[in-house]
């Protein structure tokens, strides 16, 4: 919808309308002087409507006209009836009727005229008496029609725009100038049913400026309403002759907007007659028609002296009725009957909320059995038409009016679009649907079609997919066969706790969205309470929160494989998994997986980064083609189930351990225990066998179990020989390849080309040796013995026997070269390491004798 001011058609062609503005020193843009007041009220078949209610008249119409002046009036106003029939066709003598308001039957009863046939218009003139008033005034409308034509139509146009931006500004002055949220909404509603824009930057004003901003005049822009502009029209032969050169043909005199609100202009046409010397100005009044009055409003005082003012007044069409173009606001909102106060919001007439040409509108309710009637009423300030719950007198019956019912005269402009847009009730919903129906004047009318909901929602569940987590914002959607009578959901926990929800109703038929905040929740059962209005208790939705649920990455799974690795978050969670018709558990907390162990150790908050799932023992390796795509599905502790797409992996390289050969030096009396020990200044050779032909671009890696020591064996290296495909030859270099503080278990596992990776596999113990010297022992065998060497700190405790049953333990940061033990046995004695503190190795010393110190 084009925002557009409405000044297009009146500049420079409108309504000859006599204003002498520079002496009178008015304000042409305002129409804000209250003029004389004339009571009108139309009858048509035998029924009468007052002229607020009566948007059209038509040929044979009863109009009676009594000019409410008061007692007191001291000047003589002739009040002058005039039928028009074109820009171009001059009204006869006898369409002209002359009214003197002073005649004392005229004050008591008024006057009644009939609309000719062949009439489009009638305009009114109240003119000071003067000799040759009436004369003057038939002459000047027989000589220029079109100007009066003109007049006409825009006095009406005009009138309607006025009472729209007054409405506006009525309803706007309702709302407590405090409340920022009230403005911004009721100036929504407002401008959607009255087809405006109010000025978008009040809102950024303080808020104790917007009311004063949005109820300024000039601050509202008229968007194009062609239905007001059709029912201003009266000319058959469409949009009105271009005036310009019969306004031209009169003389000049000033200028002036006719309403700051609108901004249409209207030009100022001095008309003037020589007969009996009258001299006339002619100035427009915009008409408010209440009930049977026509309160007058001027934008010029009127002037008693020559030239006097002569108050033009339209009055509506003669044409056939143009009904309202109402529409549904959405055409896909359901309305709730069950509301205690129900709003249909429509738009697309503002006419229907500025006016009272609507009258007498019922909500015609379809269904089975006779429909339901209930009396509505044109609200702009809350945006549609209001639902009154008592049925109110209605002045005409409507049994006439059904679907079928439309005016039976041709428009003379294209009818407007539509006003029953095609609508279905959403499937599986209780929605039924309702028709608005009334009178536009004298004439029924058929408006839109609306959705509506007359009994509570039934049958409430929450829609698949949606999981409550505890601690945390949760967003879900609850489905039903209707939701547009839902007063508020809140959460009902187990501990007797109400929360309230935030909800709105979804895109999608009959279902709600709604977001909790279970931030204060525990895990645990829980209810969703819909409460609707016309139910007295709530419904009720049975579900629980969760903790938060695992997050699953990536699943690894390899042809060949009797165990898959899974990477994500909280893997703590996962019972277990189902690939077809394999059942995959975890496996012990003690086995490493195959990922990345690098990564630190998890938080407790957060456990689980890498989990290995392995088949139960002795399980054959399931037959899966590379390549081939599975979902997997995965069972956590609490219930919930989760799934994954996976695409079998080739074959991880796989090795066995031959042999390996721990080279023993012979320069340290000490004797591993542990053929897996390995002294970390000694190289250790070994070989291996590849369940696949070994590809020389692969690796050997070698590493402690926190890859804080990592080396890789390569064939391009040396480090890493092919016997065959399938058997390899490796050396391992652990001081050169580690360095002086390496110690502990290694482990060793292949890797392709591509970076896959094969399972870990035990390799050697890597332990530092000290170097001991000699054993000296005193000759009383009682008395301890001592070992002179270095690096002693690397002794975790000695004894002189291999289950260490009395030991003496060396401790921690020890820096001396002399520890002292029993006497051991002629063939030596026992000691632990700290790298390998589990086995007792021999050592091999020979008894010396204690030395004696020397004599001085």
């Amino acid at each position: 919808m084009a925002t557009v001011l409405r000044a297009p058609r009146f500049i420079g062609t409108l309504a000859a309308l006599l204003l002498a503005g520079s002496t009178l020193h008015a304000d042409p843009a305002r129409f804000d002087l209250v003029g004389p007041k004339v009571d009108v009220h139309v009858t048509r078949a035998g029924r009468t409507l007052p002229i607020a209610q009566v948007p059209n008249l038509q040929p044979g119409d009863k109009i009676w006209l009594h000019p409410d002046l008061p007692p007191t009036q001291s000047v003589h106003y002739l009040l002058v009836a005039a039928f028009l029939r074109g820009t171009t066709n001059p009204p006869p003598d006898n369409w002209f009727t002359e009214i003197q308001t002073w005649n004392k039957k005229v004050r008591e009863e008024g006057v009644t005229i009939t609309v000719p046939a062949e009439a489009q218009q009638v305009i009114l003139f109240l003119a000071p008496e003067t000799g040759g008033d009436f004369s003057t005034l038939r002459s000047a409308v027989r000589g220029r029609p079109g100007v009066f034509v003109r007049a006409s139509q825009d006095l009406l146009e005009a009138g309607f725009e006025q009472a729209r931006i007054e409405t506006y500004l009525a309803n706007m002055r309702r709302v407590p100038p405090s409340d920022s949220k009230a403005l911004a909404e009721h100036s929504d509603l407002l401008a959607r049913t009255l087809n405006l824009k109010p000025n978008g930057d009040c809102f950024k004003k303080p808020v104790d400026a917007q009311a004063t901003c949005l109820t300024q005049a000039g601050n509202q822009t008229l968007l194009d309403d062609g239905h007001g502009q059709t029912v201003a029209d009266a000319l058959s032969n469409g949009a009105n002759t271009d005036l310009i050169n019969q306004a031209s043909y009169t003389q000049m005199a000033g200028g002036g907007v006719y309403s700051a609100y609108v901004g249409a202009i209207v030009d100022v046409v001095r008309i003037m007659s020589g007969l009996h010397i009258a001299k006339y100005q002619y100035i427009p009044a915009i008409a408010f028609p209440s009930d049977e009055a026509l309160n007058l409003r001027l934008n010029t005082p009127p002037s008693f002296h020559d030239p006097k003012s002569v108050i033009v007044i339209g009055l509506p069409a003669i044409q056939a009725a143009v009904p309202p173009p109402l529409r549904p606001a959405d055409p896909k909102e359901i309305s709730c009957l069950l509301k205690p106060a129900v709003v249909l919001p429509v738009e697309g007439a503002p006419l229907v909320f500025s006016t009272a040409y609507a009258h007498d509108l019922v909500l015609h309710l379809d269904g089975p059995g006779p429909g339901a009637d209930i009396p509505v009423t044109a609200d702009a300030f809350q945006g549609g038409l209001i639902l009154a719950h008592v049925p109110a007198r209605r002045p005409l019956q409507l049994d006439a009016v059904s679907t079928d019912d439309a005016p039976t005269t041709a428009s003379p402009h294209p009818a407007p679009p539509s006003t029953q847009p095609a609508t279905s009730s959403p499937p599986a919903t209780n929605t039924i649907t309702g028709i608005v129906k009334g009178y536009w004047g004298f004439d029924p009318f058929t408006g839109p079609v609306l959705n509506l909901q007359d009994t509570p929602g039934k049958d409430w569940k929450l829609a698949d997919g949606n999981t409550l987590i505890a601690g945390q914002d949760n967003h879900l959607a609850l489905t039903s066969n209707g939701t547009a009578c839902i007063d508020k959901i809140t959460v009902d926990t187990a501990a007797g706790k109400q929360i309230d929800t935030q909800w709105k109703l979804a895109a999608k038929p009959a279902s709600v969205d709604i977001t909790a905040s279970l931030k204060s929740v525990d895990p645990g059962d829980l209810h969703l309470a819909i409460h609707q209005f016309g139910n007295a208790k709530p419904d009720t939705v049975s579900t629980r929160t969760y903790s938060e649920p695992a997050t699953l990455k990536a699943l690894e799974l390899h042809a060949g494989d009797t165990t898959a690795d899974l990477t994500g978050t909280s893997l703590d969670q996962v019972q277990h998994l189902t690939i077809n018709d394999l059942t995959f558990t975890p496996a012990p907390p003690s086995t490493p997986s195959n990922q990345d162990t690098a990564s630190p150790a998890p938080a407790p908050s957060n456990p689980g980064t890498n989990l290995r799932l392995t088949l139960p023992p002795n399980s054959q390796a399931p037959k899966l083609s590379v390549g081939e795509r599975l979902t997997a599905h995965f069972s956590l502790k609490d219930g919930r189930t989760l799934t994954l797409p996976v695409t079998v992996s080739p074959p991880r390289p796989s090795v066995t351990l031959l042999s390996k050969s721990i080279g023993q030096s012979a320069d340290t009396p000490i004797h591993l225990a542990d053929q897996d020990d390995l002294p970390s200044n000694q190289q250790l050779t070994f070989s291996l066998k590849s369940s696949t032909p070994f590809p020389r671009t692969g690796e050997l890696e070698i590493a402690n179990a926190d890859e804080t020591l990592r080396t890789t064996l390569t064939v391009s290296s040396g480090s890493l020989v092919l016997q065959n495909p399938h058997t390899l030859l490796a050396t391992l270099d652990p001081l050169k390849a580690f360095g002086t503080s390496a110690f502990g278990p290694l482990r060793l596992r292949p890797i392709s080309p591509d970076g896959t990776t094969g399972d870990w596999l035990p390799l050697v113990t890597l332990v530092r040796l000290p170097t001991l010297k000699d054993l000296h022992c005193p000759t009383d065998t009682t008395q301890p013995c001592t070992v002179s060497g270095s690096s002693l700190y690397l002794v975790d405790s000695i004894a002189t026997d291999p289950d260490f049953t009395t030991p003496t333990t060396v401790p921690e940061g020890f820096v001396g070269d002399t520890p002292s033990l029993p006497r051991p046995a002629k063939t030596g004695f026992f000691l632990k390491l700290r790298d390998d503190p589990t086995a007792a190795n021999s050592v091999t010393l020979p008894i010396l004798p204690q030395p004696t110190a020397p004599n001085h």
